[in-house]
């Protein structure tokens, strides 16, 4: 398989391969990331192919750190705006319900200054993940950041479905805390 920065440097040097190589890497990940947040095949496959087209497009001038990271955040932000546009009501996704799980326990973005909060807020938000031991971390992400199910992260990682729902309420209330103590809500 092919290392990361030389997939970049065909993007650079607009070499279609890179797409091909792209795909092999990462094809499978972004495939199960945007089928967890849209609940549909044909809709993931969409998706994925959008993002493929968004990497062509924005590499070069931008040059990711983590390709896996940088491809995963497109996937995950077109497949969100396919699932908002399409309601999704009557299909409740499993990112629908991880959002849901999330929103107590996030203040409400209905300010002008909404988008440098975000900023601010995902900053936070990534120091307290550093305050959390490697399990717990690696729990939260795969629920909030790839959408997983309780039971493929208790898979994952060794625990009971149940193990893993009780530790994830855990990890929000502690998560609430933390944001509260930095005055995040007020």
């Amino acid at each position: 398989m092919m290392e990361d920065t030389r997939i970049i440097e065909l993007f650079f040097e607009r070499d279609q391969q890179a797409i091909q190589e792209l795909d092999t890497k990462y094809g499978k990940v972004c495939h199960k990331l945007s089928y967890n947040i849209v609940n549909n095949r044909y809709d993931a496959e969409e998706c994925v192919n959008d993002a493929y087209l968004g990497a062509w497009n924005t590499i070069p001038p931008t040059k990711p750190q983590s390709l896996q990271a940088y491809i995963c955040k497109i996937v995950r932000n077109i497949s969100l705006k396919l699932l908002y546009r399409n309601e999704a009501a009557k299909r409740k996704s499993v990112c629908e319900v991880a959002m849901q799980e999330m929103e107590a326990y996030l203040p409400a973005q209905n300010t002008v200054e909404a988008e440098i909060e975000a900023k601010e807020l995902a900053a936070i938000i990534d120091a307290f993940l550093d305050t959390l031991s490697v399990e717990n971390r690696i729990i939260f992400m795969r629920r909030y950041a790839y959408f997983d199910t309780y039971a493929e992260i208790a898979n994952r990682v060794g625990l009971s479905k149940k193990n893993v729902s009780v530790r994830l309420a855990r990890i929000r209330r502690k998560m609430k805390k933390y944001l509260m103590e930095r005055e995040v809500f007020v």
